[in-house]
């Protein structure tokens, strides 16, 4: 069924013959620069707490040290919660994700709310994974292009193509990427070495699927940044996630040939986000829960951390 599919959308939409640039829209994953951002009692050296040591952020917008959060997913909230969240850690959010289909089980209505509430604090907004099921519809080039127009419509600034379930030729995914930046949208792609990522699957049985070689994943991001990809997603499964032990290896080769600034890990637990800082500064790129933006904060900071990363998390700039 997926070769279908993505066999289909070869046969009728074709690959362009060059690349299509994404255009210099209003909001890049980095999201607007922050014109009225209220300080931080830590930023504030004349009445609040600026004469404490700490890793003072770049600001909005970031192409380092980017922090995007997912949205109702694992635990269902609106408007109101998402608010506080922002309200109280904006300054630190670049992105809120929505995993997987999830916000098509919302009401309308209550979907956009959150993405106007997100653009308001300079947040982009992206889809999850979701595309990987759009894919698997009859007529995959119709509905990869009614998927597109709704997201656009109702006010998403990225939309992410994985491909842990499904598996269809490199040259399908950048006519993808081409795609999403013709309707002038930002394309993120998810990349992974384990096959079957996303489906909260256990480590024995995705042990038994196998994994990639991470030569796939370098091969695939330079690709990706030569078709004009400002980010891509790093998938966890596999490499931090459900595995016995990590595979350091995989993120070191993607860091070592891969643009740091082009690449964002999923680290959604604190100890993998603990040691993504320790080993690679405050400026690595993270996808974390939203309930973990004040602990990652924290950790960015230098101003807390665990046994590991307490007090030994600095940086040196003017």
């Amino acid at each position: 069924m997926a070769s279908k599919a993505a066999g289909s959308l070869i046969s009728k939409a074709g690959r362009p013959a060059s690349r299509i640039q994404p255009p210099q829209s209003h909001r890049l994953l980095s999201s607007n620069p922050v014109q009225a951002q209220a300080q931080t009692l830590l930023q504030d050296k004349e009445n609040g707490f600026g004469f404490i040591r700490h890793n003072p952020r770049t600001p909005k917008p970031r192409t380092q040290g980017v922090t995007e959060i997912r949205g109702p997913y694992y635990s269902a909230y609106g408007k109101r919660h998402l608010q506080d969240v922002l309200e109280t850690m904006g300054y630190h959010i670049d992105g809120l994700k929505f995993a997987g289909g999830s916000f098509s089980m919302m009401p309308e209505h209550a979907v956009r709310e959150l993405v106007d509430l997100a653009h308001e604090h300079q947040v982009y907004v992206s889809t999850g994974g979701w595309m990987e099921h759009v894919l698997t519809q009859p007529d995959a080039p119709t509905a990869v292009d009614k998927y597109l127009k709704k997201c656009k419509n109702i006010g998403f600034d990225v939309v992410e193509l994985s491909s842990g379930f499904l598996s269809f030729p490199p040259d399908d995914w950048l006519r993808l990427v081409d795609k999403v930046h013709s309707m002038g949208l930002k394309a993120k792609p998810e990349l992974g070495i384990q096959f079957g990522a996303g489906g909260d699957t256990a480590a024995e049985d995705l042990e038994a699927t196998g994994t990639s070689d991470p030569s796939k994943v370098i091969n695939l991001g330079k690709k990706f940044v030569e078709a004009g990809v400002e980010r891509m997603m790093i998938e966890s499964e596999g490499i931090t996630e459900n595995v016995k032990s990590w595979r350091t290896d995989v993120i070191q080769a993607t860091l070592r040939d891969l643009p740091r600034e082009k690449v964002m890990f999923e680290a959604a637990d604190p100890p993998v986000f603990n040691w993504y800082v320790r080993e690679f500064g405050i400026d690595v790129n993270l996808f974390v829960d939203h309930s973990q933006i004040v602990q990652l904060t924290c950790l960015r900071s230098g101003i807390w951390g665990m046994a590991d990363t307490f007090g030994k998390i600095v940086s040196y700039r003017d």
